[in-house]
């Protein structure tokens, strides 16, 4: 122990660690289970990092081709990429090679879906308003940065699956007007599908994208450093403080535990359950197209889109215009511009320049939560018309009809569950208002000496009551001093049926209500509210 204090004192005066230590295990961070689902991304990234570290030692990225002598019998003699071969080396001749391909493919779909719960979450409670409009842009970043890599690396072992999204991917390239046929030789090297894909995407996965998203989260965590963690609305909760544990030792122990929660469970699902079985789809041949193919669940609705749209083109100063996949292209771009830019739409549509450390209750901001639903429901809409394939298969319908019934929802379905969304909201709303007016209802009805029946209520204590009552109150603008015509229109659609908190007026008044109630029901009862049953068992 002495050894060790004269060590670290010794390293301390060289390089000043000790301040910094003390400020990490000091920070403070909330605790709510909502808060994990950033940390189950980061963890399952350092999954990603273990597990590809591992395969790149037994990986050749290379697509000369050579003749298959391995232990799977059904492919010996077939002629195939060096990539796919080695890929076949790591599943049935490196002890434990399966099982870590395995492991990398399920952590990455982990990581994704844990990155868009995590956008979600603080998507719907607002926080990514002032000062982390920029930490938004990190994350949204990071989530396109992941499909980038999950893209790259399910490409790489060069079978029938991923050649086809990769042909996918040449075609989206080649509607380009004018400079579109150049790009694809580009990344390509030459005609579809070359010989240089597989060796540029294994750089870009291996290299370029896991370092930017190395660079991306450290920028994040330093930014959630810097910017204190938002919190839940509840007793001694503002917008100046944070209310939870520190770092060290409560953080510490429970974030590694729950490491290797996430390690365990990952590792488990990996070692029962298949996923990409490269040798059942055969190494990558241009000619045929696999009915049934889809590309992993994040990348599911790019392929939605362009089975929706029907097959319109045009042809101006010859050169084709291939509208059935140019327009897909414009409507992935404004659903991933929207999400990126929403904060920053929304400060401007309220004016509100505050810090906010306080996070919204979703049925707070019903404007915000519909358009989320709305975004939600689009994305899931292109997902499942990738898949009517296997939908009109597996239940007997006609794929035409179910195309045709994506086409109409994908206008039809955001709308509603938008309008159905806000109207939830504004509902709870009020059951939260008439909650703080008059306090929980006990189904007891106690009848006065005059006729008149008064039903008994258990008022809030301050705290339940403080968290129904703090949040934001932003009304309708009217244009001119200042406020333009589309702004006024934008407060207009976001706040004209808002619903106000109760005011200080409001709640006085109530309070006195319930006592001048309360008084004329004690004398009726002497303040026992059991009923006659209750009475009598007693």
């Amino acid at each position: 122990m002495k050894l060790g204090a004269v060590g670290g004192d010794w390293l301390d005066e060289r390089v000043g660690g000790g301040g910094l230590v003390k400020f990490f295990a000091r920070k403070i961070f909330p605790d709510h289970w909502s808060f994990m689902f950033g940390e189950v991304a980061l963890y399952s990234f350092v999954i990603l990092l273990i597990s590809g570290t591992f395969l790149t030692m037994f990986f050749d990225p290379s697509m000369t081709e050579v003749e298959y002598d391995g232990p799977y019998e059904a492919l010996q003699g077939m002629h195939m990429s060096r990539a796919y071969e080695s890929t076949l080396y790591i599943s049935f001749e490196v002890k434990g090679g399966l099982l870590f391909r395995q492991m990398h493919h399920w952590a990455a779909l982990v990581f994704m879906v844990a990155i868009f719960v995590h956008m979600f979450r603080v998507f719907f409670t607002g926080a990514f308003r002032k000062p982390r409009e920029l930490n938004w842009l990190v994350g949204f970043t990071l989530m396109v940065l992941g499909m980038v890599a999950g893209f790259t690396g399910y490409s790489l072992p060069d079978d029938v699956l991923s050649g086809n999204g990769l042909r996918v991917v040449d075609g989206l390239m080649k509607s380009v007007p004018i400079v579109g046929t150049y790009i694809s030789m580009l990344l390509f090297g030459g005609e579809f599908p070359g010989t240089h894909i597989i060796p540029r995407f294994f750089t870009m996965h291996i290299l370029l994208v896991p370092a930017m998203i190395l660079g991306l989260i450290a920028i994040h965590l330093v930014m959630l450093v810097a910017h204190k963690h938002a919190h839940y609305p509840g007793p001694g909760r503002t917008d100046r403080n944070v209310v939870g544990f520190p770092l060290f030792p409560v953080y510490t122990a429970k974030a590694g535990g729950f490491f290797f929660l996430v390690f365990g469970i990952i590792t488990l699902v990996s070692a029962t359950t298949a996923i990409n079985a490269i040798w059942v789809y055969g190494p990558y041949d241009p000619s045929p197209v696999s009915a049934g193919s889809q590309p992993d669940w994040y990348m599911l609705w790019t392929d939605g889109g362009l089975r929706l749209i029907p097959g319109w083109e045009f042809t101006i100063f010859g050169y084709t215009v291939s509208l059935n996949i140019l327009i897909p292209i414009v409507i992935y771009g404004g659903l991933l511009a929207f999400l990126a830019l929403y904060p920053f739409i929304e400060a401007w549509v309220t004016g509100d320049d505050r810090e906010h450390h306080v996070l919204d209750l979703p049925y707070n901001t019903p404007v915000r939560t519909g358009l989320g639903v709305a975004w939600i429901s689009i994305y899931l809409i292109f997902a499942m018309a990738a898949t009517n394939d296997l939908i009109a298969l597996k239940l007997h319908l006609s794929i035409n009809d179910l195309t045709w019934l994506f086409r109409v929802s994908i206008f039809v379905a955001p709308v509603l569950l938008f309008w159905i969304t806000k109207r939830l909201c504004l509902s709870i709303q009020r059951q939260k208002r008439n909650l703080v007016l008059h306090g929980e209802e006990t189904s007891r009805v106690v009848r006065t000496k005059t006729g008149d029946m008064l039903e008994i209520h258990e008022p809030l204590d301050e705290f339940e009551r403080w968290v129904l009552v703090q949040h934001d109150d932003f009304r309708p603008l009217k244009a001119g001093n200042g406020v333009s015509a589309l702004r006024a229109k934008a407060t207009s659609f976001f706040f004209k049926d808002r619903i106000a908190p109760v005011s200080p007026a409001e709640l006085r008044e109530a309070m006195e209500h319930a006592h001048h109630e309360k008084h004329v029901i004690d004398e009726v009862t002497d303040g026992d509210y059991r009923i006659p049953a209750e009475k009598a068992m007693h």
